[in-house]
């Protein structure tokens, strides 16, 4: 078993177009299609529809997206593919259901997944490729199976006593009732189905007809509260929205506003911004500010992020140089603070990929079913494992994220993209649940104020200031998680990788591109 938290390679270089993710059939199907005349977006949506078959417990077509999409010369568009909970569901209705949290598992957990209607809404306003193209690689693995390799196989292999517990999961998977090794092959083929009809059909395919039809009966049969209308409203359902911005070092910084957790990202970067991260700084002391930054904006993130219709300050504000500053004078450089509230749970499991085609159009783009397989509830009708999103709502009456009718959760997946002078410069994101907005801030300020490259930046130790400890990687050394440990840090040391990442880069002057793509995971950067 490699050693996933010492990577070493550096970024892959091309000219023309470039593609990276974090499975390499991933990476190859988006990299085809770039090849073959196909634009970012055909890429990225070849690249996750293998990723929903090859990395299983990561994500899936029962899940959630959003994208970052440049076009050449234009403005960032956003695109929230995050589901909505049924029209039934309310504070009041699961507590007379006897429902006081909504677990992991449970069918309360899944909003009528949004990821179809955004692929498919993106594709049909920017794509070139029909959908059968796009999806022949995914389908083929789907069908036909396709080898599962060392990390998938290490992360599955964990999940088995929740797949057990439900049967359509268990006999998809864990074949021979056991989890798949790596080098073994692994088939969906009722997946395979699902995306035939999909490409052939379109979003109806999934949220009209006899798969709606049997997801809505799969869910009612666990108790949950959803109905036929709830699908058929979502086979439109994805909604662009206007971005969010924030500057960093000269450079303008873009995220989805809420109900992603974006903002809380550039809350930090807004309060980093106020302090020099460059390498006269100790390693250190550096980890101690990224920490209390993310404190603070975490504190804010789960006290006030939720569906922007329930949102109760504008963004403007919460990005304002007033509260920057004020969130920068609560940080003792010598000292830890006090941790912040966490309300929500802990999630990890996503995929992010990014492209750059021959033409200049860019992609950040993220897919999640939240935690590894999802609610693991697995319907053995259509082969579709349901997310379990849901499981970010709360049931406090009045609290913004608080579960209601048509109501979109609080979101940690989030894409991100960078610009400078109106022309993008990468497009760029960060696995790994709740860690994604620190992560990006991490990761851009590895670029912007220590001059990494790409590949760098995305492979520096990592740390993250969670649940009251400071969750800390082998690779930051035993030196510097003593200095923090003595400015009162909780330490916590990793057992496993913090999330994944990648990156492009692009070079203007030069006219090269930048890709960097996370070992933490079995990320690959590929391009021409």
């Amino acid at each position: 078993m490699r050693d996933f938290f010492r990577p070493g390679r550096g970024p892959t270089l091309a000219g023309e177009a470039t593609i990276a993710t974090s499975h390499p059939l991933a990476t190859a199907a988006g990299l085809d299609v770039l090849a073959c005349g196909g634009n970012a977006v055909d890429a990225a949506i070849a690249a996750v529809a293998v990723q929903c078959v090859v990395e299983p417990h990561m994500t899936g077509i029962g899940g959630d997206c959003f994208v970052l999409y440049a076009p050449a010369g234009g403005e960032v568009l956003a695109l929230n593919g995050s589901g909505r909970a049924p029209a039934a569901a309310s504070v009041g209705r699961l507590k007379d259901l006897g429902v006081s949290t909504i677990e992991r598992t449970s069918p309360h957990a899944v909003t009528v997944p949004g990821a179809i209607a955004a692929w498919t809404k993106l594709h049909r306003d920017h794509g070139r490729l029909p959908l059968e193209r796009l999806f022949a690689r995914a389908i083929a693995y789907a069908e036909n199976g396709y080898p599962v390799t060392a990390r998938v196989a290490l992360d599955w292999a964990e999940e088995v006593p929740l797949l057990a517990r439900d049967a359509g999961a268990k006999t998809v998977f864990l074949p021979g009732g056991r989890a798949p090794t790596e080098g073994e092959r692994h088939a969906q083929p009722l997946l395979g189905q699902r995306l035939r009809e999909i490409a052939r059909d379109g979003a109806a395919a999934f949220y009209l007809g006899r798969t709606a039809e049997s997801l809505v009966r799969f869910l009612y049969g666990l108790g949950g509260l959803h109905t036929l209308e709830d699908f058929a409203d979502a086979a439109d359902g994805a909604d662009y929205v206007t971005p969010i911005v924030t500057s960093y070092h000269g450079y303008d910084v873009y995220e989805c506003p809420p109900n992603g957790q974006g903002l809380a990202a550039l809350m930090m970067l807004n309060v980093l911004a106020g302090f020099d991260l460059s390498e006269k700084l100790p390693l250190a002391e550096r980890v101690h500010l990224h920490a209390e930054a993310t404190k603070l904006a975490y504190h804010h993130r789960d006290a006030l992020i939720a569906d922007p219709a329930h949102l109760p300050y504008p963004v403007e504000q919460l990005l304002s140089d007033e509260v920057a500053h004020a969130l920068r004078g609560r940080i003792d450089m010598g000292q830890a603070g006090a941790p912040a509230l966490w309300h929500e749970p802990e999630h990890r499991d996503t995929v992010y990929l990014c492209a750059v085609d021959r033409d200049g159009n860019a992609i950040s783009f993220i897919n999640s079913i939240f935690h590894a397989f999802g609610s693991t509830r697995l319907d053995p009708k259509t082969g579709i494992v349901l997310h379990n999103r849901g499981a970010s709502f709360n049931l406090i009456e009045g609290h913004p994220n608080a579960i209601a009718p048509r109501k979109r959760p609080m979101h940690t997946i989030i894409p991100g993209l960078l610009r400078r002078g109106g022309r993008t410069v990468a497009p760029f994101g960060v696995m790994g649940g709740h860690y994604q907005a620190a992560g990006h801030a991490a990761f851009l300020s590895g670029m912007l104020d220590r001059g990494l490259d790409v590949q760098a930046a995305l492979d520096a130790p990592r740390s993250f200031a969670f649940n009251g400890v400071l969750e800390v990687e082998p690779t930051l050394g035993e030196s510097v998680i003593a200095a923090l440990a003595a400015k009162g840090h909780a330490i916590k040391p990793r057992t496993s990788p913090l999330g994944g990442g990648q990156a492009i880069w692009i070079d203007h002057a030069r006219g090269v591109l930048h890709a960097g793509s996370d070992q933490r995971k079995d990320g690959c950067a590929l391009g021409f």
